[in-house]
């Protein structure tokens, strides 16, 4: 019994749809992984550049305050130089973010810097408070006014960072959107956390008592 030319042009026709769905569909949602992996990238990128701004007005503050306080602080050229140099090692560490290294390592060196420069800072603020006469200076008390403005705004861009980084490296690592971030070597980033050696609560606080 001879096969119907039409039962034979449908068939053909059938396996043509069916081998077009087989490589369509797995392509519709590798784009769509892909497209929701970038955007989860940019968002976690625009937040740094909040993190960004607040450390860079952190950096500007620092040497201000250095020049306020050390005509009162002559015995404590140490503490002063501590903090300097704390900061340029902050500064160093955000430079290399700037050139794209959003990796553990490098978003770990930064925080752990700012961090030290955190203790640095605290430690001399407590410094400060041994001296009255700073108490009364305006110039002074603006600028820990400012500090500790700029180290809120710190601390709330670090946790937008770090909510919008978290829900990046999850989908980098859950199965189907893991294949499609090693196809097109989607890193995880780094969160901005110091680690417990380095972290301590800046205190930019002046009594005025």
């Amino acid at each position: 019994m001879l096969a119907n030319p039409h039962t034979l042009a449908l068939g053909a026709g059938g396996g043509a749809v069916v081998a077009a769905l087989v490589v369509a569909v797995p392509c519709f949602w590798t784009v769509v992984l892909y497209n929701n992996l970038k955007r989860a990238e940019v968002r976690a990128k625009n937040a740094f550049s909040q993190i960004d701004v607040q450390l860079k007005r952190r950096f500007d503050l620092i040497p201000n305050l250095v020049e306020t306080v050390k005509g009162y602080m002559a015995h404590e050229r140490g503490t002063l130089e501590a903090v300097i140099a704390a900061r340029a090692q902050a500064a160093g560490a955000l430079g290399s973010v700037h050139g794209g290294a959003f990796g553990v390592a490098s978003i770990g060196a930064l925080a752990n810097a700012s961090g030290a420069l955190d203790g640095a800072l605290n430690r001399l603020m407590g410094l400060v408070e041994r001296y009255p006469e700073l108490k009364a200076n305006t110039n002074a008390l603006q600028l820990q006014e400012e500090l500790a403005s700029t180290e809120n705004r710190i601390a709330f861009a670090r946790q937008a960072y770090n909510d919008a980084v978290m829900r990046l490296n999850e989908s980098i690592v859950v199965f189907p959107s893991s294949l499609v971030a090693g196809l097109f070597h989607i890193e995880p980033m780094g969160m901005f956390e110091a680690n417990a050696n380095e972290r301590e609560v800046v205190g930019v606080k002046f009594s005025s008592n």
